[in-house]
């Protein structure tokens, strides 16, 4: 199981069509980014604890804009160095969604 990342600059279409708003992506933390979320309570943990580790999950800049708050909390209490990079990488991204106006965080979920 692996979540990987894509930042769009609009909201991204399924498949072949999503290249066309693709800003960058993160493929390489997947296992580790799930690890590291999934001790996130879906009902109770914001935004990040929303993010559907088998399916996908769309941010928008306002949502990212509140996820960064999250996942600086989960940087500072984590100890395993793989998720943390995940986290940091994580963090990249929502900066990056939360500072483009109409981007989209794409969470790849599998």
């Amino acid at each position: 199981m692996g979540i990987e990342l894509e930042l769009h600059s609009g909201r991204p279409a399924r498949r072949r069509a999503s290249r066309e708003t693709r800003l960058r992506g993160s493929y390489q933390h997947g296992a580790a980014l799930a690890r590291a979320l999934s001790s996130l309570d879906r009902h109770s943990s914001g935004k990040l604890g929303r993010i559907d580790p088998y399916g996908d999950t769309l941010f928008n800049e306002q949502e990212a804009h509140v996820a960064q708050q999250e996942v600086a909390a989960l940087i500072h209490g984590c100890t395993d160095e793989e998720q943390k990079a995940a986290l940091l990488d994580l963090a990249d991204l929502l900066r990056a969604c939360a500072t483009t106006p109409g981007s989209y965080l794409w969470f790849m979920g599998d």
